[in-house]
């Protein structure tokens, strides 16, 4: 019964992360090489660095994570809104965006 709870725990916390990551497939090809190309922006990099690109994407060689985290829990009256440059969300008022609302949730980074 133990072992039943736990898997059901597992499954649980497996949906409600949602780290927005994907791995980039290694060839024999690419093993040998100094850098690595970012495959959103045809950028160069060398291996074992770190890099955000255009999309908000935390990367290295190995693959990219999402850069930001995406709200999903806050006040009825409030937007959520992407800021492109900073790579983060805000969060305001609908009718005024100068007032920020508070973020009880949010999924990702």
């Amino acid at each position: 019964m133990k072992y039943l709870a736990l898997a059901l725990l597992l499954c649980v916390l497996t949906s409600l992360s949602n780290s927005q990551c994907f791995v980039k497939q290694r060839t024999p090809d690419t093993e040998n090489q100094t850098h690595c190309q970012d495959g959103l922006d045809f950028t160069w990099h060398p291996k074992e660095t770190k890099w955000r690109n255009s999309a908000c994407q935390d990367c290295t060689c190995d693959g990219c994570c999402s850069g930001y985290a995406t709200p999903t829990n806050f006040p009825s009256d409030c937007v959520s809104v992407f800021d492109q440059e900073a790579c983060q969300y805000v969060v305001h008022k609908k009718d005024d965006p100068s007032v920020l609302c508070p973020i009880f949730g949010a999924v990702g980074k």
